[in-house]
C-alpha cells in the first residue's frame, strides 16, 4: 500500500490559506484593541480602586502610571522583536509573544496588590509589543499585492472590534459590581490567546523570511501554496528571483546602525525609510487617539459631567461608530491610497479635537475621522516602505515609537486635563495641523505596488520631496513596474521551456493578478 504524502497546511491553498493567516493576525490585533480599551473600565471600578489603594484625588498620578506602564511593556516588547524577531521568524515571534501575554493576563486578573498589577501590566505589554511588531509583517509578506493593504487595514478594523467588544463588556459588568466587574474583563483575553495558539503553529512562515535565511525549498513551497500554483510555475520562479535579488542588493549595500548617517547608507535610503515608517506611528499617537482609548469614560465623567453608567454606555456606542468607520478604510485603502487616507484622516480629526470638550458629538466625529485612515495605515506603512532585510527592524522601530509616544500621551493626559482643562485640546489641534504638509510632501504612495517595487523605487535615488515624481504619488501601479514584471515572467517562462502561447497566458494571468487588465 502506497501512503500519500501529507499535504502542507492541511491542504489549504490560495485564498483559503491567506484567510487562515488573516484569522491569526486579525485575532492578534483584536486582542491589541481589547487591551487598549479594557483598562478604561477597570480604572473607574470602585472595587479595583479599593483593592489597589487608588481611591482619592491624590492618587491621580499613580493611577495614570499603572495605566500607562502597559505601554512601557509594549515598547520593551517591540525592542525584543527588533533584536531577536528576525532570528525567530514571524510565527515563532507571535507564539512567544502569546505565551508572555498569557502570563501577564493571569497576573492582572488575579491581582490583589498594586505591585502585582504593575508587573502584570508590564509583562502583558511585552507580549503585545512583540505581537504587534510582528503580525502586520507576517500578513504583508504572505498576501498577494492586490489584497495586502485591505487585509492589514482589516486587521486594524478587528482591532476596533476588540475595542468595541470590551467597551460593551465594561458597560455590562458595571451592573454587577464587586471584583468580577474588573477581573472578568481582564481574564477574557484568554479567548483571543486560545485562538492564536490554535492557529499560528500550523500556518506558513513568511516566504520572504525563508528566502532571506537561505531556506529556498520551503519558501517555494509556501509561495506556491499561497498563490495556488505549482512550484515550477513561471510566476513563482520569477517571484523567488525578484525577492532573492532584493535580499542580495540590500545585503551588499547594508550598513551598520552607527553608519546610517554616512554616505554608504544612501544607496538603499535605509534611514529615510525607517523615519517614514516610525513617523507614521508618531503622527498617529500625537493625533491624540489614546486620550480617548484609555480615558474616554474618565473624560466624560470629569470633564462633561456624566454619570458612571452613562459614560460607559456612550463609550460603548462610540466604539461601534469607530468600528463602522474603520470598516470604510478597508474599502478605500487601495482606491484612495495610503497618502490620501492619512491626509483625510488627519484633517478630519484636527477639527474634531478642537471642540471635543464642548460636545459629546465631537468625540464621535474624532473617532470616525481617525478610524478611516490613521488607525490602520501607520501599522501597514512601515511593513511596505522598508526593505526585506530591514522589515522586521523597521516595523519594530515604528512599533516602539508607537508605544513610547503612547506612554507619554497616557501618562500626561490626566494631569493635562486637570491642569489645562479645555486648553489641553489645543495641543492636539496644533499637532494635527502640522502633520498635513509632512504627509503631502514626504510620504510616497505604497498602494498597488509589490514589496519589491518599493525596493526598486528607492534604488532609483528618488527626491526627498515625493510630489516631484508623479509615479511616487500615483495610487495606481506605475507602468514601469508592470512592464518590468511582465518581461521578467516572460523571460522566466522562456527559460523554463514554455511555448510563446504559454508565455502569453502567463502574462495575461499577471495582468489579472495586478488588476490592470
Amino acid at each position: 500500500m502506497i501512503m500519500q504524502s501529507k499535504k502542507p497546511f492541511f491542504g489549504f491553498t490560495g485564498g483559503w490559506l491567506t484567510f487562515w493567516v488573516t484569522v491569526a493576525c486579525a485575532t492578534d490585533m483584536s486582542l491589541f484593541g481589547y487591551d487598549q480599551g479594557v483598562f478604561s473600565g477597570v480604572v473607574i471600578t470602585q472595587n479595583f480602586l479599593e483593592v489597589h489603594d487608588l481611591v482619592g484625588p491624590t492618587k491621580t498620578k499613580t493611577l495614570s502610571t499603572v495605566t500607562a506602564i502597559y505601554d512601557v511593556g509594549c515598547f520593551i516588547g517591540a525592542i525584543v522583536a527588533f533584536t531577536i524577531g528576525e532570528t525567530l521568524g514571524r510565527k515563532k515571534s507571535i507564539i512567544v509573544g502569546t505565551i508572555i501575554m498569557a502570563i501577564g493576563t493571569i497576573l492582572q486578573a488575579s491581582s490583589f496588590s498594586l505591585e502585582q498589577m504593575f508587573v502584570g501590566r508590564v509583562v502583558l505589554g511585552i507580549g503585545n509589543g512583540i505581537n504587534t511588531a510582528t503580525a502586520p509583517i507576517w500578513q504583508t509578506e504572505t498576501s498577494q499585492a492586490k489584497w495586502r493593504g485591505k487585509l492589514v487595514v482589516f486587521e486594524m478594523m478587528m482591532n476596533i472590534a476588540g475595542f468595541c467588544l470590551v467597551n460593551w463588556i465594561n458597560y455590562g459588568f458595571s451592573f454587577v459590581g464587586g471584583s468580577v466587574a474588573w477581573r472578568f474583563p481582564l481574564a477574557f483575553q484568554f479567548v483571543f490567546l486560545f485562538i492564536l495558539m490554535g492557529t499560528t503553529p500550523w500556518l506558513p512562515e513568511s516566504p520572504r523570511w525563508l528566502l532571506a535565511h537561505g531556506r529556498e525549498d520551503e519558501a517555494i513551497e509556501v509561495l506556491s501554496c499561497l498563490e495556488a500554483k505549482s512550484a515550477s510555475d513561471p510566476f513563482i520562479v520569477m517571484q523567488c528571483r525578484e525577492i532573492n535579488f532584493s535580499v542580495r542588493y540590500e545585503r551588499e549595500n547594508a550598513v551598520r546602525w552607527r553608519d546610517l548617517l554616512k554616505k554608504k547608507a544612501n544607496a538603499t535610503k535605509t534611514l529615510r525609510r525607517l523615519i517614514l515608517g516610525a513617523g507614521s506611528q508618531f503622527m498617529q499617537q500625537f493625533g491624540g487617539i489614546n486620550i480617548m482609548s484609555y480615558y474616554l469614560p474618565t473624560v466624560l465623567i470629569n470633564s462633561v459631567g456624566l454619570s458612571d453608567k452613562l459614560a460607559r454606555l456612550l463609550s460603548a456606542c462610540n466604539a461601534v461608530s469607530y468600528l463602522v468607520f474603520s470598516g470604510l478604510a478597508v474599502l478605500l485603502v487601495e482606491r484612495l491610497g495610503r497618502r490620501g487616507l492619512m491626509m483625510i484622516s488627519t484633517f478630519g480629526h484636527n477639527d474634531g479635537q478642537k471642540y471635543a470638550s464642548a460636545s459629546v458629538a465631537f468625540f464621535f466625529l474624532y473617532y470616525g475621522a481617525f478610524g478611516i485612515g490613521m488607525l490602520g495605515i501607520p501599522w501597514l506603512y512601515p511593513t511596505e516602505i522598508n526593505s526585506l532585510p530591514m522589515r522586521t527592524k523597521g516595523a519594530a522601530v515604528a512599533t516602539a515609537m508607537d508605544w513610547i509616544t503612547n506612554f507619554v500621551i497616557v501618562e500626561v493626559t490626566p494631569i493635562g486635563i486637570q491642569s489645562l482643562r479645555w486648553k489641553f485640546w489645543l495641543v492636539w489641534t496644533a499637532s494635527n495641523a502640522a502633520f498635513l504638509p509632512i504627509l503631502y510632501f514626504f510620504y510616497p504612495e505604497t498602494a498597488n505596488r509589490s514589496l519589491e517595487d518599493m525596493d526598486a523605487y528607492y534604488r532609483s535615488n528618488p527626491s526627498l520631496i515625493v510630489t516631484k515624481d508623479p509615479d511616487a504619488i500615483s495610487r495606481k501601479r506605475p507602468l514601469k513596474y508592470i512592464t518590468h514584471e511582465a518581461q521578467a515572467i516572460e523571460k522566466t517562462a522562456a527559460g523554463l521551456g514554455y511555448s510563446s502561447e504559454g508565455m502569453a497566458t502567463h502574462v495575461e494571468k499577471l495582468d489579472e493578478y495586478i488588476g490592470k487588465k
